[in-house]
């Protein structure tokens, strides 16, 4: 039986196959060619969204390596800060939590510094941080609604499948291969969608949250800088210089 199919397949020329991914999606009709492009659809913007979070993500990654190793050795936070990049995120702190020391001797109603500037620097980690994560509740979304759009094909094309028995008067497999098989690649398309979808939203979240907890840390070390007029900062690790060992002495001195 086995060799048999296998003959059957072997003689039968490639293109002939009448149960392929083009010809279950013309027989499954508007149905199955709309579900195939929102699907196809789907997978190109999770696509499109990772591959960009990920270059945003590394980018701030860079910039806080940069911070760390050079930033806490200048002499004030507006020359650190010109040491960053124009659009960084950590510049863009730095330069809100100067504005907002400015701004607290123009108030009128009275407004600890500590709390003004801690508000301020708040407001502009959160923004940072909303920008990173823009696109993640698409990601989410597909992850969690792609198999049923899937499953919604299956049913459709299980649904024609079953008309086509009904029809005929018996289960034959000519009358039932192509609706069920259309039915399958709608299941695989649902997962292969949805998988990576998930995958690449638990990535970039796990790396969101360690964005946040590093600038969250420098966030704070500007603002005891700021409130303390510069006696409070990180200290910054130094290798010290070798010490020249003494020359050794001559055997007979």
């Amino acid at each position: 039986m086995l060799t048999t199919i296998l003959a059957a397949g072997a003689a039968a020329p490639a293109g002939d196959n009448p149960y392929g991914l083009w010809e279950a999606l013309e027989q499954g009709g508007v149905i199955a060619w709309s579900v195939f492009i929102i699907l196809v659809t789907m997978l190109f913007f999770s696509l499109y969204i990772f591959f960009t979070k990920l270059f945003e993500q590394q980018k701030i990654l860079n910039q806080g390596r940069r911070v760390r190793k050079s930033f806490w050795n200048s002499n004030s936070l507006r020359e650190g800060a010109a040491k960053l990049e124009k659009n960084s995120a950590y510049r863009q702190l730095v330069e809100d939590g100067l504005e907002a020391q400015n701004q607290h001797s123009k108030l009128t109603d009275p407004v600890e510094a500590h709390d003004w500037l801690h508000g301020s620097l708040a407001r502009s980690e959160a923004i940072i941080n909303s920008d990173l994560n823009g696109g993640l509740a698409f990601l989410a979304t597909v992850g969690a609604t792609a198999p049923f759009i899937g499953l919604f094909g299956t049913v459709v094309g299980i649904y024609r499948a079953l008309i086509k028995i009904g029809a005929a008067g018996q289960a034959s497999i000519d009358a039932v291969a192509g609706p069920v098989g259309e039915a399958l690649i709608m299941t695989a398309l649902g997962l292969v969608v949805a998988v990576p979808a998930v995958l690449a939203y638990n990535f970039l979240q796990r790396r969101n949250k360690a964005i946040a907890e590093q600038m969250n840390a420098f966030t704070n070390d500007v603002l005891g800088y700021l409130a303390s007029n510069g006696a409070v900062r990180p200290e910054v690790n130094v290798k010290a210089a070798p010490v020249a060992k003494p020359a050794a002495k001559p055997a007979g001195a």
